[in-house]
């Protein structure tokens, strides 16, 4: 809890407290001062995804430079570890006065906007346990992510209940769990399993990951030779951070046209990183050699090879195969092997959650976001006055969610300019019967946990403003210039 109590009214009232909450209350701060906002978050902490996941040797798997904010630089290692990144947020808190704007312990149950009245009415319950209460804002702006904090996905195997181990999933991380000498078992191959694999090896007694199928991955070091020249140059920290920014997103933009005019070429590429720490002979062809082209789903980070490094060393396992069932020591594999485990890690994933699971309504009417066509993938159609950020499935998140900031503070100057109370994105009838695609489109981008719940989020159209993007370098152009006068925006 902050000491400053939440008014009964805001402008503008966040919702969440990690990088795309504070972002956004900053940018409120800096561009519109005289605007009244608060930010409220369910957990008793800042940080979001940072705070909620605490499982062994989390980390960052996108570089610092790009993943934190634009206005506060970055000057340690790339990839940084959730405590590291923790205390950076906590910084940027404090440096720009944002913490009695704050109030932990405060989640939003449901948000009714009423059109009589042009405010959404807000019930919060805190962690006080006392009885829900309500608050009223002229904006609700969503920064709650895309996924449940409460609880991750795991698939449901045959006999899982047979299992005498325990069955943990990363997000619900046991402070007290212990598993030195004891044999553990990763289900999943994404950046969370490659993540926990190197972090168990020194103390568990065996480690296993098991993966239906392989993915991309890259090692790199933690400081490559140019971040070490830089480093020794001394330079102070707004440019150091600079350069280093533009380094790593050229390398991105780079990377993303290779993706997408040289995906052969950019496979070899990743697997040359694979045989440069694991051989030739390492079943490259059945353990690390995907399906599907590289960035079709995310590539995960390795730095200095660490998961490569562990398996090399003979101090883990990684196992290509499907689950037959649980048995009481361990798993069944489709193969017929069986594994024993004293513990299963389900690194199986996110379960999908708009707008942190949080009930709309429109005058008494629910809001089901799935009929709604987004608007720059930020605004929905026939939605008043209510933003979101999604950020970047390729890229870091951080870098939507500035963009998406610094645009929300020039449509509330625009606003004002026009003296109206309300903005809605509507959808022209000169647009006729637009055809409507998936928020994310599968050919593009389809890892596991969008695919599940692809069918909870809005729909995009196949023109702008109706398209959500998930590209970066065009944002970076499109939304400074964007009309707010295109027709497609109604002001009341």
């Amino acid at each position: 809890m902050t000491e400053a109590g939440l008014p009964d009214h805001v402008d503008v009232l966040i919702i969440g407290g990690g990088i795309s909450g504070i972002d956004a209350a900053y940018h409120m701060r800096r561009c519109r001062p005289n605007s009244s906002f608060a930010v409220l978050e369910s957990a008793d902490a800042i940080g979001g995804t940072w705070h909620t996941h605490r499982f062994p040797g989390i980390r960052s798997d996108s570089d610092l430079f790009t993943f934190g904010f634009g206005w506060k630089p970055w000057t340690g290692v790339p990839i940084a570890t959730a405590s590291e990144i923790l205390t950076y947020l906590n910084e940027a808190i404090d440096e720009n006065h944002l913490r009695d704007r704050i109030h932990l312990g405060h989640a939003v149950q449901s948000a009714e906007w009423s059109s009589d009245t042009k405010c959404w009415t807000v019930t919060v319950a805190t962690s006080d346990d006392a009885a829900p209460r309500q608050v009223t804002c002229g904006f609700l702006w969503m920064c709650a992510g895309y996924y449940s904090h409460k609880q991750g996905y795991t698939p449901q195997w045959p006999d899982m209940d047979r299992f005498e181990g325990q069955i943990i999933h990363p997000q619900n991380w046991p402070d007290d769990l212990e598993y030195a000498g004891k044999k553990v078992v990763v289900i999943g191959s994404g950046a969370t399993a490659a993540t926990l694999v190197p972090a168990m090896t020194p103390s568990a007694g065996q480690v296993t990951m098991v993966q239906r199928s392989p993915t991309y991955y890259y090692p790199r070091p933690i400081m490559d030779d140019f971040n070490q020249t830089l480093s020794a140059l001394n330079l102070p920290p707004e440019q150091y951070h600079d350069i280093m920014r533009r380094k790593f997103l050229h390398d991105s933009e780079v990377t993303a046209r290779r993706a997408r005019e040289e995906p052969d070429a950019l496979a070899k590429d990743l697997l040359a990183g694979v045989t440069a720490y694991l051989g030739e002979d390492h079943g490259l062809e059945r353990h690390f050699s995907p399906s599907y082209p590289p960035w079709r789903q995310r590539v995960a980070l390795l730095p200095e090879g660490d998961m490569f490094t562990a398996i090399r060393d003979g101090n883990a396992e990684i196992v290509t195969d499907t689950i037959a069932s649980f048995v009481p020591a361990g798993l069944r594999l489709g193969s017929g092997r069986e594994i024993e485990a004293d513990i299963v890690v389900t690194a199986t994933g996110l379960t999908l959650c708009m707008f942190g699971g949080i009930a709309l309504r429109i005058d008494g009417e629910p809001v089901n976001i799935s009929d709604r066509v987004t608007h720059r993938g930020l605004m929905f159609s026939d939605l008043p006055n209510f933003a979101t950020v999604f950020g970047y499935l390729r890229s870091s998140w951080t870098l939507r969610a500035d963009l998406v900031s610094t645009y929300i503070c020039r449509l509330f100057d625009h606003m004002d300019a026009l003296n109206a109370d309300t903005v809605m994105p509507r959808v022209p009838k000169t647009h006729g019967a637009m055809p409507l695609r998936p928020w994310i489109d599968p050919e593009n981008f389809n890892p596991g946990y969008i695919m599940r719940g692809l069918d909870q989020m809005p729909r995009q159209g196949d023109r702008q403003p109706w398209i959500m993007t998930q590209d970066y370098f065009q944002d970076r152009d499109d939304f400074p210039l964007a009309d707010l006068d295109d027709g497609t925006l109604v002001y009341r």
